[in-house]
């Protein structure tokens, strides 16, 4: 199959991702479904962990989910190779009492989730979804089609609403789904609902917005490709793609895909949490491991932090740096900070490159703008917690945190090839 029609596929089949992964628990279903129908096995952290050359396993924590491939020659002190990227996307997130109103309108009490660009979200068909927590205990997916929107205030009602337009955080960004008193309504039946449940049941939930709209790729010759939650599904997806491809080394190929990046990762699902270090050390205990031997294997130990990065964007040139510029189209990109907001340093970079060559596919710079703040990633986070070498890359984006995010299709291709280079070490 040509490159062209190969990106095509793997975008139609990110878009088919996308559309299944709704929220972060979504998105580690998803995850662990596709891994499933193609041999792995899920294991459960509360019962003991099987001795492991020659399989492979995954493991799912809430929103989180962590795969991996141990080769049958594996030993005690075999190295990892971590492809890591996060399952969580900039939201609205559910309040408690959810069902709200005013003047015959239903609209839904959210508060806001990470760091949105919030005018995107305006007059889209939005879609409810996340996890409900039952009276006894056990966790229930929901997701609805389309049933929210935020509607603008027409243009004959602010006439200076092109020259600024500011939401207010809380008035008004709060969704209509239907008309009607709140008081007669039941916002989470909906969920209840369609998860096929008792709403009288549910005594906890998660639930947040995802845009309604399938991803579709577009522009001349195919070169566009957009959809919601890009930042991070597109990585998540890419890795994937990647393990599922991978043949057994001789280093422990492993996926990592956390929850909670967009709010800064602290939890027992996101990437400054035990998660990560709580699989690696399992796996390494199955293989008789002690403590020099893991700590041999970790020192011996890649991880690749996988999230988008800007492109440079053609209409406000001055936002970038003048000369690093990525953009769409050109491949995946290497994200290097000099204050380590990206852990990416002199040995990740070589390493990177290599493994770029070795899957034939061309790698680009990204650096930020001195004047404009950069943002930081999970790479800084899993360094620090495991003292893994770890290198941030990801693919170039424009309108990130938008509700519809915009990347090239070959970029999306191409990071999955790189992993697969990076899982054969």
């Amino acid at each position: 199959m040509p490159d062209t029609d190969r990106a095509r596929a793997h975008a139609e089949d990110l878009a088919d991702f996308v559309a299944a992964s709704p929220s972060s628990f979504h998105a580690a279903a998803e995850v662990a479904r596709r891994l499933v129908d193609a041999g792995f096995a899920a294991l459960d952290e509360t019962e003991a962990w099987p001795a492991q050359p020659g399989s492979k396993h995954l493991v799912v924590r809430d929103g989180a989910v962590i795969a991996w491939v141990v080769p049958a020659g594996a030993s005690a002190d075999t190295a990892f190779q971590i492809f890591g990227a996060h399952s969580d996307s900039p939201a609205f997130k559910l309040k408690p009492r959810p069902t709200t109103g005013r003047l015959g309108w239903l609209q839904a009490g959210v508060e806001i989730y990470g760091g949105p660009l919030l005018n995107s979200w305006l007059d889209r068909e939005l879609r409810l979804a996340g996890r409900l927590v039952l009276d006894d205990g056990t966790a229930v997916l929901a997701a609805t089609g389309p049933l929210l929107r935020l509607p603008q205030l027409a243009i004959h009602l602010d006439r200076e609403a092109n020259d600024h337009l500011a939401l207010h955080k809380q008035t008004q960004t709060q969704p209509v789904w239907g008309l009607g008193e709140a008081a007669s309504a039941d916002l989470l039946g909906e969920l209840a609902g369609v998860a096929g449940v008792d709403a009288a049941r549910i005594r906890g939930y998660d639930i947040v917005t995802a845009d309604a709209a399938r991803g579709a790729i577009f522009g001349k010759d195919d070169v566009f490709f957009a959809s919601g939650r890009l930042d991070d599904l597109a990585s998540v997806h890419a890795g994937v793609v990647a393990l599922l491809a991978h043949e057994a080394a001789d280093r422990i190929a492993m996926l990592a895909v956390f929850d909670h990046e967009e709010v800064g990762s602290g939890t027992r699902s996101g990437a400054a949490g035990p998660f990560l270090a709580d699989v690696i050390e399992r796996v390494q205990l199955s293989l008789g491991a002690g403590r020099e031997e893991q700590l041999r294997a970790l020192a011996a130990s890649w991880c690749v932090s996988s999230d988008v990065g800007h492109s440079v964007h053609p209409n406000y040139a001055d936002k970038h740096d003048p000369v690093v510029q990525p953009v769409l189209g050109s491949g995946p990109i290497l994200k290097i900070n000099a204050n380590q907001r990206y852990a990416t340093d002199g040995a990740g970079a070589a390493a990177w490159h290599g493994w770029c060559a070795d899957a034939g596919v061309t790698s680009q710079e990204f650096v930020s703008n001195n004047a404009v703040p950069c943002g930081s990633t999970i790479g800084p986070i899993t360094a620090t917690r495991l003292g893994i070498r770890t290198v941030d890359v990801g693919i170039p984006i424009l309108s990130m945190h938008s509700a519809r995010e915009l990347a090239g299709t070959s970029d999306l291709l191409d990071l999955s090839r790189a992993a697969g280079a990076f899982f054969a070490g």
